[in-house]
């Protein structure tokens, strides 16, 4: 594969995972366990049969090759998609969205605090940055209301940080049998929380039309396109290529809902935006010469 057609699949996951909020706010009875289950049934056989026809036999290996960090990752996917789902219910999708995207900032601050990792100074100052865009953000929320969905989306990007943290833990250079993994805990989950709550997993079928259509094609459709374009893709370059999902959500949610943000959570996820884009971008500057 060349790197212009590992570019562009990189890119494609973006704008399909940038569908997800959008199919969240068609579904109209299902809360947001519901959901879960459903969509991440959806995204489990697509997953496994992708997983197989690139290992060229049963998937099973593979994702037992992925051991403790794999489970590890799996247990963070599920506080990262709940979260998501909770977030795009209760608060603006732009204020989610860009909350959700300073999710590498916190991936650093856990990789310097378990992991003991160095963290450039760039880095540092990309983090600092997205604090203030997120305070911003959440003090935003607040006065709007959207204490819930604020926290939910803190919590999503706390729980995709952790993932990232525990593939590298191992030095896991496959995301996809931990991806695997989170989707089947998800179901196990999610299924647990509706009945705790009384609520039933038996859904109107408009609503479950999106559900699986966002497990089958945003989210799974996205991961298989991530996964193969991430292996020509230098790392510096995936976070920087992958934010079209953060930019393209607001706007899809715009175009056809109508749906705008506030001046005071656009500029903070414009200074969030701002933190992530900047160190993506030197990352690609370092590594380019080498």
């Amino acid at each position: 594969m060349r790197y212009g057609t590992g570019m562009v699949m990189v890119l494609m996951a973006g704008v399909l995972w940038s569908f997800q909020a959008l199919m969240i706010r068609q579904i109209e009875v299902a809360g947001p366990w519901t959901i879960l289950v459903w969509r991440s049934l959806a995204m489990v056989p697509v997953l496994l049969a992708f997983l197989a026809w690139r290992a060229g036999g049963s998937p099973l290996p593979v994702l037992r090759r992925a051991g403790l960090a794999g489970v590890l990752g799996g247990i963070g996917l599920v506080a990262a998609m709940g979260g998501a789902i909770l977030a795009f219910q209760t608060t603006t999708v732009a204020n989610a969205a860009f909350l959700l995207a300073a999710s590498p900032c916190l991936a650093a601050i856990l990789g310097w605090l378990i992991l003991r990792e160095a963290v450039a100074p760039r880095t540092w100052g990309a983090i600092v940055l997205a604090l203030v865009g997120i305070f911003l953000m959440v003090r935003e929320g607040l006065a709007a209301g959207a204490l819930i969905g604020n926290a939910a989306a803190l919590v999503s990007a706390l729980g995709f940080a952790a993932f990232s943290v525990a593939l590298r833990w191992r030095r896991l250079e496959d995301s996809l049998p931990s991806s695997i993994l989170g989707a089947a805990f998800a179901v196990v989950a999610g299924t647990l929380a509706t009945v705790q709550q009384g609520q039933p997993l038996v859904i109107p079928g408009s609503d479950l039309m999106w559900c699986l259509l966002m497990g089958v094609v945003a989210l799974s459709g996205g991961m298989v396109l991530y996964t193969l374009g991430s292996r020509v893709v230098p790392s510096a370059e995936l976070t920087l290529l992958s934010n079209t999902e953060v930019l393209l959500a607001p706007f899809w949610v715009w175009l056809i809902l109508g749906e705008t943000a506030s001046a005071g959570m656009l500029v903070g996820g414009a200074v969030v935006l701002a933190a992530i884009l900047f160190n993506a971008w030197a990352g690609v500057r370092r590594v380019v010469p080498a």
